[in-house]
C-alpha cells in the first residue's frame, strides 16, 4: 500500500456535483482527490479473503450470542431481543455492512464492523469509480459495490412479494439522504417498487396496528438508516413490537448484535489468535499495555481513548460510555506525516465487494476524516 500525491481533476467540484455528490466539503474537506492509495493485487486479494472470512465468523458469533443469551453482556435493550430472535430465525436478509481495517502493509486487522448503519457507501461505490475513469482509466479498483447491490436486490424480489420497499432516514442529514437515495436507486434498477419518506414522517395506525407512510400506504417493507439501539428506545420501537404485519426491516434486528462493539471480545473468545483479529476483552487485561478503549455503542469515533504503555495518549469526547467499554489491542495503523488511513471493506449480500479509504490527521477516525480514492497497481 502506497500513499501518492496527485493532481486533482480540473473542475472536480462540478464533476462531483454532476453525479449528485453534494457533501464533498461538508464542514471540512471530506473528499480529497489530491491523494490516492495504491494497492498491489496480492494486497487486494488478502483484503477480499479477510472480509469474507470475518463475515462468516461474525455470523457464528451471532449464533453464539443467541445460544448463550449474552444480550445483557452487550447491553442490548430487552425489548429488542424478540425482534432479534425473530429476524435471525426467519433469516431476514442483510444487504450490506462495512469492516474497518488497519493495514500496515503486512498485517491486516479488523478494528470493528459497521453492520447496521454504515455510511460512505455512495462515495465508495459511484464517486471513486467516476474519479478512476477520469483520472486512472488504465488502472483498476477494488469496487464491485454497485453491481453487487443490484444483484442482491434482485435476489430479494420474491421476499418483498411485489410490495413497496420504503427507504427512510432522518431529516437534515445530507450524508444519510444521499446514502439512502443511492440504495433506493440500486433497488429500482433491480426491479423493486420503492418509495422514500423521512423517518419523522412514518405514521402509526393504532387501530389496525400497522405502519403507514405519508400517503397512508401501509408499510410492509422498509430500509432504515437509523440504529436499532435508538429505535427501540422510542415509541417508534414499541410500535415495531406491536406491528401486526411484522413488517420487514433492513437492516434486520439481528445486525444490532454485530454493530455492537461488544462483539469484538466475543469474536476474540471464539477465534483466539486469528490473524485478522485484535486481542480484545470486556475488562482491561493486566498484560496489555498498548490498547484502545471503546464504548459499546460509540459512533464516529466518540469517547475513544488510546493508551500506550498504560498511559493515556489521546482521547475523543462524546456522549457514550455509560453502557460499558471494551478494550482492544492497539493496531499498527501506518502514519504518513500524521495522516492515518483506515480501510473500509464492504460486504454486500454476504460477499466482499470493494473498499474505500478514510484518512485522519490523528489516531482516531471520526466524522472529520477524509475520504481518499484508491487504485490497483498495473
Amino acid at each position: 500500500m502506497k500513499r501518492l500525491n496527485i493532481e486533482k481533476r480540473e473542475n472536480f467540484e462540478e464533476k462531483l456535483k454532476s453525479i449528485g455528490f453534494e457533501f464533498f466539503s461538508l464542514d471540512n474537506q471530506y473528499w480529497d482527490e489530491s491523494i490516492t492509495y495504491s494497492f498491489n493485487l496480492n494486497e487486494i486479494n488478502e483484503i477480499e479473503k479477510a472480509t469474507n472470512e470475518l463475515y462468516g465468523m461474525c455470523l457464528s458469533a451471532v449464533q453464539y450470542v443467541i445460544d448463550n443469551n449474552l444480550f445483557d453482556k452487550l447491553h442490548i435493550n430487552k425489548k429488542l431481543i424478540p425482534l432479534i430472535l425473530r429476524s435471525w430465525e426467519e433469516e431476514e436478509p442483510s444487504v450490506y455492512g462495512r469492516f474497518d481495517f488497519a493495514f500496515n502493509g503486512t498485517d491486516l486487522k479488523m478494528l470493528e464492523f459497521n453492520a447496521d448503519t454504515p455510511t460512505s457507501l455512495y462515495e465508495g461505490s459511484v464517486v471513486q469509480w467516476n474519479w478512476l475513469e477520469d483520472k486512472f482509466k488504465d488502472n483498476d479498483q477494488f469496487n464491485s459495490i454497485h453491481e453487487k447491490l443490484i444483484q442482491y436486490w434482485k435476489s430479494c424480489l420474491d421476499y418483498f412479494k411485489d410490495e413497496i420497499l420504503h427507504f427512510t432516514c432522518i431529516k437534515d442529514s445530507i450524508e444519510d439522504f444521499t446514502t439512502v437515495e443511492y440504495l433506493r436507486d440500486t433497488a429500482n434498477q433491480a426491479g423493486l417498487k420503492t418509495s422514500f419518506l423521512y423517518i419523522e414522517d412514518i405514521g402509526w395506525d393504532s387501530h389496525n396496528k400497522e405502519f403507514i407512510d405519508d400517503k397512508n400506504n401501509v408499510i410492509f417493507n422498509i430500509f432504515k438508516l437509523y440504529p436499532w439501539e435508538w429505535i427501540i428506545e422510542e415509541e417508534f420501537g414499541e410500535n415495531i413490537i406491536k406491528d401486526r404485519l411484522g413488517s420487514k426491516w433492513i437492516e434486520p434486528a439481528w445486525k444490532s448484535i454485530l454493530s455492537n462493539k461488544g462483539i469484538l471480545p466475543i469474536l476474540w473468545e471464539l477465534f483466539p489468535n486469528n490473524k485478522y483479529l485484535l486481542e480484545c476483552y470486556f475488562d482491561t487485561p493486566k498484560d496489555m499495555t498498548n490498547y484502545v478503549s471503546k464504548p459499546i455503542y460509540s459512533r464516529e469515533g466518540s469517547n475513544v481513548s488510546i493508551f500506550k504503555n498504560n498511559t493515556l495518549e489521546v482521547k475523543s469526547e462524546g456522549d457514550y460510555g455509560e453502557e460499558g467499554l471494551i478494550y482492544q489491542k492497539l493496531a499498527d495503523v501506518p502514519n504518513y506525516d500524521n495522516n492515518f488511513p483506515i480501510i473500509g471493506s464492504w460486504i454486500i449480500g454476504g460477499e466482499s465487494a470493494g473498499i474505500g479509504i478514510r484518512e485522519s490527521q490523528g489516531m482516531i477516525t471520526d466524522n472529520l476524516s477524509r475520504f481518499i480514492p484508491h487504485i490497483i497497481e498495473n
